[in-house]
């Protein structure tokens, strides 16, 4: 049969093509937007603790656009209300209230509207013969109870949360971390991701990049967005061809 790469030369980047004429050994993944569509429970745990405070709630269309870049950059835009709002220096007392609220509330929601997106599941379990990982931003209280839950985790042999390093993506620092702990070289590896802070943190590690086109990305098409991944594919399941 026919393999992806074969069918669609013209789409994919060298760095890409280069890989998958050797096939890759190893598969980092991203969680929210990737495996998961999280933002309903996310924003309804927003909105508790905007309300909380005394703030008008977000929605869903607004938390899709802040997700991605961990809890605590997701918790200054909602106070914010503006997508650039972790950069906003807020005072201790007033960011502390608000994150430990949006704690509490998501703890208690976390795998309420939150499903797998389709395919994850038979996709990777027809990923044996890789080592897998995940690469997420969120923290870990919350990734492993969440991998638990959609009983998932046994997958992957490297599980990289947004806490766990003094950096979190786009910074490469996660995804040369993963590459450690799995024991292959960049060469060997491919991210899949559905943001700019997936294909930034994989190439800054010298890793080629797959990105989900059903994702979040900040309410931007990742098509459209830079810099661009070597690959894009519009279901989950069409990695296995892929690869």
């Amino acid at each position: 049969m026919e393999s992806l790469a074969e069918k669609s030369v013209s789409v994919l980047s060298p760095q890409v093509l280069a890989l998958l004429k050797e096939q890759p050994k190893a598969l980092l993944f991203d969680l929210d937007g990737t495996l998961i569509d999280s933002v309903p429970d996310l924003a309804a745990a927003i909105d508790v603790m905007l309300t909380s405070v005394g703030r008008q709630p977000a929605g869903v269309d607004k938390v899709v656009r802040w997700v991605g870049n961990g809890a605590p950059a997701l918790v200054k835009r909602a106070l914010a209300d503006d997508d650039d709002g972790d950069l906003i220096d807020f005072a201790d007392d007033e960011f502390n209230q608000a994150y430990q609220i949006f704690e509490f509330a998501y703890a208690k929601r976390l795998h309420e509207a939150t499903g797998l997106y389709l395919g994850v599941v038979e996709t990777l379990a027809r990923l044996s013969d890789f080592k897998l990982a995940l690469i997420t931003n969120k923290p870990r209280q919350f990734t492993l109870p969440l991998l638990e839950s959609l009983q998932i985790t046994h997958y992957f042999q490297c599980i990289i949360c947004g806490d766990d390093y003094e950096r979190k993506k786009p910074d490469p620092m996660p995804v040369s971390e993963a590459l450690k702990l799995l024991r292959v070289s960049a060469e060997q590896a491919l991210m899949v991701g559905d943001s700019v802070s997936d294909i930034k943190a994989a190439q800054a590690a010298g890793v080629a990049t797959v990105a989900m086109t059903y994702g979040y990305n900040h309410g931007v098409a990742i098509k459209d967005a830079q810099p661009k991944a070597g690959l894009y594919l519009d279901e989950f399941a069409g990695l296995l061809d892929a690869i």
